[in-house]
C-alpha cells in the first residue's frame, strides 16, 4: 500500500490539464507509440471537438523512482464551473491533487473554488505552472499569485510545459515524495467508494469504486449499502487504457466491478460496496447530493418515443450523475421530462448527447429555476415551482422567494466598468472588491440565480473580450417581486413559451418575447395574434399578417359591388379557417426567448 498514490489534476478551463495528463502517460509508458493522441483520456467526440473536459478519466500508471515501483492513480477532472460535480467526486477518491496554473493566464475562478474543494477534503496541494514555453507567459508574477493563494515557498512551485514535456519528470517525483499513501486497514471489514458509473450496453453497469478498508476478490457476494442490493463480483480489474481484470483489488487501489446489473437508478455514486457476510459498520460519509441549478423541459419532437427517452436519459445520468429528471406533461408538447442542469453548458451538452449517443431528437424548454411561493391561504404552507404553470393565481399569491447565488468574477481592471454594468442590470448587488495584483480585479456579486441562467456567461465573455472568469456557489433564498409573463398565439396559451421574470422588467421582455415571435412563426392563411399577458393583463403584442391571395385581381372596371361580394366571401373563409387553423411553432422559437438581448 505504501507504494501507492492516488492524486487528481484541477485547474481553470483550457490551463492544460488534459495534455499534462497526456504526457504522464508517455513519461510513465503507460500508452504505446501506436495507441498515442492528443487528449487521450477525452474519449468523447464532444469533448474532442469543444476541447474539454466533460466527464472525469481514471487511469492506472506504473512507475518506477528511486529503485522502487510506484503505482500512480490518476484521474483528469473538467474545469468548467458546470461540471465541479465530477470533480468534488474525484476528489473524494484522492488523497493529493496537481494544481495546474497557466502561466500566461494566472489565476481564475474555477482555479480557485477547485482548490477550495480540494482543501476541504485535506489534499495534498502540488502547484503546478504550466505553459512556461509561451511568450505572453509572466511566469515570476503568476508564481506570487500562487504564493498568496495558497501560502507555499516559491520553490515548492513545479514550472512545466505540457506541450514540450519540460518539467513531467519533476511532477511525477513530486507525487510520490509528497503526496502521502493511502490509508486504511487491509484486514477490515471492505469499504469501498462508488466515485463513476458507465453503461456497457454487452455486460450492464460498471461501477468506478476506490477501496477505502478491506479487499474484493473475484467472485465475492457484494452488496451497495444505500440501495441494499445484492450482487456477484463477476469480473474486477483495474483502470489501465483498456481495462486490466485481476483476481483482488486491495486497500487504497482504485478499479472497476463488473456484476450484471441491468437497472440504471441501482447504481448510485457515492454509495459504499461492502461484503454480504462481513459488512462495514457505516457507509462512507461527506460524499454531497447534486444540487441542480437549472431546470428545463426536455420532449420527444414524437409523442411515441417517450419511453425511449426515459430509458436514454437513466443511460445518461449513469455517465452523469449531476442530472436529474422527473415525468412532466405539457398542453403543448405533450409528454416529457422536466430536467434538472448544473448550468447552461451543461444542457447544452446533454441535449446534444442525447441526440449523437441515442439518435433522440429532442425540444427543450426555455430553462429556468425554481422557486418557493408562499399563498395567502396558508401563508406558512410553501410550494415548490419548478415550473412558470406551476405559480399560484395572482389573486392567492402571497409572496415568491427566488434563489440567489455568490459570484466571483475575476478580470482585468480596464472591464471592472462594464462588468459591472452587467451585474447592476442583471439585479446584483456588488459586496466586495478585491485588486489581486494592480492589474487584475476579483469581484463579488450576490445575483439571482435566474438572471444567470439565459445568457449572462456568453455576455460577461462578450464585455471583458474573454478575459474574465466566472464561479458561483448557492446562496439562499431571498423575498421578490416576481410575475408569471404568458404567451397567448391566437388567445390560447403556450405554456412552453411562460417566463417568471422580475415585475420591473415584465413589460421589456413580453415585448421583445412577442417581436422575437413575430419573426420565427411562419406565416398562414389568417391572421396570427402574438399577446403577452400578466395574469389577464395584455402587455404587448404583435401580428402575423394572413398571407391573402388578390381575389379582386379579375376584375377590372364594372361596379365596386362586384369586388365587395369578393372581399366578403374570402373574409368569411379566413374568419372560418382561424377557428379551425392551429399555429405550429417552430422549435427554433423555443430557444430564440433565451437569446432576447441579441
Amino acid at each position: 500500500m505504501k507504494n501507492i498514490r492516488n492524486f487528481c489534476i484541477i485547474a481553470h478551463i483550457d490551463h492544460g490539464k488534459s495534455t499534462l495528463a497526456d504526457r504522464l502517460l508517455d513519461a510513465t509508458n503507460t500508452v504505446t507509440d501506436r495507441e498515442k493522441q492528443d487528449q487521450l483520456l477525452d474519449n468523447m467526440d464532444l469533448e474532442r471537438e469543444r476541447g474539454i473536459t466533460i466527464k472525469s478519466h481514471a487511469i492506472q500508471m506504473d512507475f518506477e523512482f528511486e529503485g522502487g515501483q510506484y503505482v500512480l492513480n490518476l484521474i483528469d477532472t473538467p474545469g468548467h464551473v458546470d461540471f465541479s460535480y465530477e470533480v468534488s467526486r474525484s476528489i473524494a477518491a484522492c488523497e493529493g491533487a496537481l494544481l495546474v496554473v497557466d502561466a500566461a493566464q494566472g489565476i481564475q475562478a474555477q482555479t480557485i473554488s477547485n482548490l477550495y474543494l480540494a482543501l476541504e477534503h485535506d489534499l495534498e496541494i502540488i502547484p503546478v505552472l504550466n505553459k512556461i514555453d509561451l511568450p505572453s507567459a509572466n511566469p515570476e508574477e503568476v508564481k506570487d499569485q500562487i504564493i498568496d493563494l495558497i501560502g507555499c515557498d516559491p520553490e515548492d512551485i513545479i514550472p512545466a510545459s505540457a506541450k514540450t514535456g519540460l518539467g513531467i519528470e519533476d511532477i511525477l517525483a513530486a507525487v510520490v515524495n509528497r503526496i502521502p499513501a493511502p490509508v486504511g486497514e487491509p484486514d477490515a471489514p471492505l469499504q469501498a467508494l462508488i466515485f463513476d458509473s458507465v453503461f456497457n450496453p454487452f455486460r450492464g453497469i460498471e461501477a468506478y469504486f476506490r477501496v477505502m478498508n478491506g479487499s474484493l476478490k473475484k467472485g465475492d457476494s457484494v452488496k451497495f449499502v444505500n440501495t441494499g442490493k445484492k450482487y456477484e463480483a463477476d469480473e474486477i480489474g483495474v483502470l489501465r487504457l483498456k481495462q486490466e481484470p485481476r483476481k483482488e483489488i486491495k486497500t487504497g487501489d482504485v478499479g472497476y466491478i463488473i456484476s450484471g446489473i441491468k437497472v440504471a437508478n441501482e447504481v448510485k455514486v457515492g454509495d459504499t460496496i461492502t461484503h454480504v457476510e462481513r459488512p462495514c459498520d457505516k457507509a462512507i460519509a461527506g460524499f454531497e447530493d447534486v444540487k441542480p441549478m437549472v431546470f428545463a423541459g426536455i420532449y420527444p419532437v414524437d409523442t411515441d418515443e417517450y419511453e425511449e427517452l426515459r430509458a436514454s436519459l437513466e443511460k445518461l445520468k449513469l455517465n452523469d450523475a449531476s442530472l436529474t429528471f422527473e415525468p412532466e406533461s405539457s398542453a403543448a408538447l405533450g409528454f416529457g421530462f422536466r430536467c434538472g442542469f448544473l448550468g447552461m453548458l451543461h444542457m447544452e451538452i446533454i441535449q446534444e448527447r442525447l441526440e449523437r449517443e441515442f439518435d433522440m431528437t429532442v425540444i427543450t424548454t426555455v430553462p429556468n429555476v425554481s422557486y418557493y411561493a408562499y399563498t395567502k391561504k396558508e401563508p406558512d404552507e410553501r410550494v415548490i415551482v419548478n415550473n412558470p404553470s406551476d405559480l399560484p393565481e395572482p389573486s392567492y399569491l402571497d409572496r415568491v422567494y427566488e434563489p440567489y447565488i455568490k459570484a466571483q468574477i475575476i478580470t482585468m481592471s480596464e472591464f471592472v466598468g462594464s462588468i459591472m454594468t452587467l451585474c447592476i442590470e442583471k439585479r446584483g448587488v456588488l459586496t466586495n472588491q478585491v485588486y489581486l495584483t494592480s492589474s487584475r480585479v476579483e469581484l463579488s456579486f450576490d445575483l439571482p440565480l435566474a438572471e444567470i441562467v439565459f445568457d449572462f456567461y456568453d455576455r460577461l465573455k462578450t464585455v471583458s473580450k474573454g478575459y474574465a472568469s466566472f464561479d458561483y456557489q448557492p446562496m439562499e433564498y431571498q423575498e421578490s417581486k416576481l410575475v408569471k409573463v404568458d404567451v397567448l398565439l391566437n388567445g390560447d396559451p403556450v405554456d412552453a413559451l411562460s417566463a417568471l421574470v422580475h415585475a420591473d422588467n415584465a413589460y421589456t421582455i413580453g415585448k421583445k418575447m412577442c417581436s422575437k415571435l413575430r419573426e420565427l412563426i411562419p406565416r398562414q392563411q389568417f391572421d396570427i395574434a402574438i399577446q403577452a399577458a400578466i395574469g389577464a393583463k395584455i402587455v404587448a403584442r404583435e401580428t402575423v399578417k394572413a398571407l391573402r391571395k388578390d381575389v379582386t385581381a379579375k376584375c377590372y372596371g364594372g361596379d365596386i359591388s362586384r369586388k365587395r361580394k369578393l372581399l366578403e366571401k374570402q373574409k368569411k373563409g379566413k374568419k372560418r379557417m382561424r377557428q379551425v387553423g392551429n399555429v405550429e411553432v417552430p422549435q427554433s422559437a423555443f430557444m430564440a426567448v433565451l437569446k432576447l438581448n441579441d
